[in-house]
């Protein structure tokens, strides 16, 4: 190992690598090329501000894998790969927003240097990363070879989590439960939303004694009032009022891991259907909770929480959580199973979720959620100590 900023062991990385390799035999790949920013940190290490240009990570079924990426990033790459520097390669930078060349004319020959010309080689189709013109591109450069869908491939090798990875979003949700208390805490009318999101950040960055904060993949979402009926609006200038409910999505980030939470906040009284949907809230989190047991499906928690939503009268559609853990922006979730009515999912311990069933009304919004780690034995635990109440400021 040539970096001391790699955050896990070199058999760890080896855990990870070979369930990798089987899925790709599963499902008949010869090499990998994963563009997605968590996946390539998961397989090698790689932690860079850098996935605004192509890069991704060759994995075959011989040898360590290949981080490959612009040049100044690859320099990044030996500070924070595993690998050795001979494994970390670099494009020039006439690649970078060329109208005349493009990277993956850089990596095709990478790959045929390697001996795919013919092979079937998995991307990630499906991904924030991989763009339509880097497939064009990809395709015209390797003729011979069979490009094929990899969405999630990789994703799904990290469902269930390992016991260092548990350790650093134990860290994460430390950070979180500081971020929401100060949110909490700070709230009052006639503050500036930005300012109080300025201290947010200032928290979460800050971190709980040795544990640091890292950037979260998502930013504070905060709206109050009437924004506060959509799920994902950010902040403005405008000064927090006296009664409205301000929900607080927010999650602290340790090397990469996050622990998501929210709480809601009502500055003065609230309405009365507010406080029958809070107290339907937290009953149904915990059916979920008791509902979220190694053996069962995902599909069993959502079904917990909206059967007691059901006897309170009260109509929700849509996901209730997703799985979390490693991540980059735009999004903290890992984009494979769902709580959700038909999700079949069984779950494993060692798996972790987002259980985030929040209630988005018509005049208000109420998110009271928990990031939950499935046990051996018994219901899933909250990685998070805050109370589960909306919080009333008068």
């Amino acid at each position: 190992m040539n970096s001391k900023r790699t955050p896990f062991s070199i058999d760890e990385y080896g855990r990870r690598i070979t369930l990798t390799r089987r899925a790709m035999e599963r499902a008949g790949i010869d090499i990998l090329f994963a563009t997605d920013p968590s996946n390539q940190n998961w397989l090698t290490g790689y932690d860079g501000w850098s996935f605004y240009v192509h890069q991704g990570v060759l994995l075959s079924q011989e040898g360590p894998p290949i981080w490959w990426g612009r040049y100044m990033d690859m320099l990044g790459g030996r500070r924070t790969c595993w690998m050795d520097d001979d494994c970390i390669l670099g494009y020039s930078d006439n690649f970078v927003q060329s109208t005349e060349r493009h990277a993956m004319q850089d990596l095709a020959q990478h790959i045929k240097s390697l001996g795919f010309e013919n092979a079937r080689i998995g991307v990630e189709m499906e991904n924030y990363y991989y763009s339509a013109k880097a497939h064009a591109v990809l395709l015209e450069e390797l003729p011979n070879a069979k490009l094929v869908d990899a969405t999630a491939l990789v994703n799904w090798q990290r469902l269930v989590k390992s016991d260092a990875e548990i350790e650093f979003i134990r860290r994460a949700a430390k950070i979180s439960e500081k971020v929401i208390s100060c949110a909490i805490d700070r709230a009052e009318p006639g503050l500036r939303k930005n300012d109080l999101v300025a201290e947010i950040f200032h928290a979460g960055i800050t971190g709980v004694n040795d544990i640091w904060g890292d950037y979260p993949a998502i930013l504070p979402l905060t709206p109050s009032g009437l924004d506060a009926t959509a799920a994902h609006l950010t902040w403005d200038g405008s000064p927090m009022q006296e009664g409205e409910a301000t929900f607080f999505e927010l999650s602290g980030c340790h090397r990469r891991y996050h622990a998501p939470l929210c709480r809601t906040v009502f500055l003065g009284t609230p309405p009365a259907d507010m406080l029958e949907a809070e107290r339907a809230q937290i009953e149904g989190i915990e059916a979920g909770l008791e509902a979220a047991r190694a053996g069962n499906r995902t599909c069993e928690i959502a079904n917990a929480f909206l059967s007691v939503l059901e006897r309170y009268g009260i109509k929700r559609e849509g996901r209730m959580g997703y799985p979390i853990g490693l991540s980059y922006p735009p999004d903290w979730g890992e984009r494979t199973a769902s709580i959700r009515t038909e999700d079949t999912t069984v779950l494993e311990p060692g798996m972790t979720f987002h259980f985030m069933p929040a209630l988005w009304m018509d005049t208000w919004g109420l998110e009271t959620t928990e990031s939950i780690l499935i046990k051996e034995s018994g219901p899933a635990e909250a990685f998070c100590d805050m109370p589960r109440k909306l919080f009333v400021k008068t």
